[in-house]
């Protein structure tokens, strides 16, 4: 995968918790190792719902999102709080939105994907609806809602998810998240190890082992390149 030197690729659903663990921890980490303005993330779409066609089930995220939350508490999960009938049943629009915003930058895409990953994990939000994902847009500095709206409004970017879909489906992305990087290298689930303990969906994940200090590693080599 081409990856343009000081970008890393992320590959992810914005439902997914591992993927919301990764792209918390990059944020973090970049800021931390002051890499910020010198690597950027370039967010491409796994949707998941198109992967399994069907629902992300909300038993799995119940099961997941306590296991990943004690990872990385500071994001400010919680389990869903608002009424049943708000439950996001799909992401297209919230993932279209924010391969839109790259036509403003990759910053404004990036600041709009870490806001849909709050408003769905830490707020319970629903990030299927129009209006939520354009309130989200304005809590940020860096995307421009207007423009958000006509490309929102006019579909230009839902050709992007799909051909994203396609592309992940056919090519060696493995699942949400998956980085990629300039070097060539890419890295599944940074860090983390896990199974699940019984069926998927009616039994629970383990983590085997978690190794956050692998993210100062992949930004130091994107920065690198």
């Amino acid at each position: 995968m081409d990856v343009a030197p000081g970008t890393m690729v992320v590959w992810s659903d914005l439902a997914c918790p591992w993927a919301t663990l990764a792209v918390h921890r990059l944020h973090v980490e970049r800021a931390r190792l002051g890499l910020e303005g010198r690597v950027v993330l370039d967010h491409r779409a796994f949707p998941l719902e198109l992967m399994n066609g069907r629902v992300t089930p909300r038993r799995v995220l119940a099961a997941e999102v306590p296991v990943v939350g004690g990872l990385a508490p500071a994001f400010g999960w919680q389990m869903w709080r608002a009424p049943e009938s708000e439950w996001p049943v799909t992401t297209l629009l919230a993932l279209e939105a924010v391969q839109a915003a790259k036509e403003q930058s990759l910053d404004a895409s990036e600041a709009l994907d870490l806001g849909l990953r709050r408003a769905f994990f830490a707020e319970s939000r629903c990030i299927s609806m129009r209006h939520v994902v354009l309130e989200v847009a304005e809590a940020t500095a860096a995307v421009d809602v207007d423009a958000l709206t006509k490309a929102l409004d006019d579909g230009r970017s839902r050709q992007d998810v799909i051909e994203q879909w396609h592309e992940a489906a056919d090519g060696p992305v493995k699942g949400s998240p998956h980085l990629f990087l300039p070097d060539g290298s890419d890295e599944p689930n940074p860090g983390i190890t896990m199974h699940w303990e019984g069926e998927h969906g009616r039994g629970f994940p383990v983590v085997d082992a978690d190794d956050p200090s692998v993210y100062e590693e992949l930004l130091g080599r994107a920065a690198s390149a």
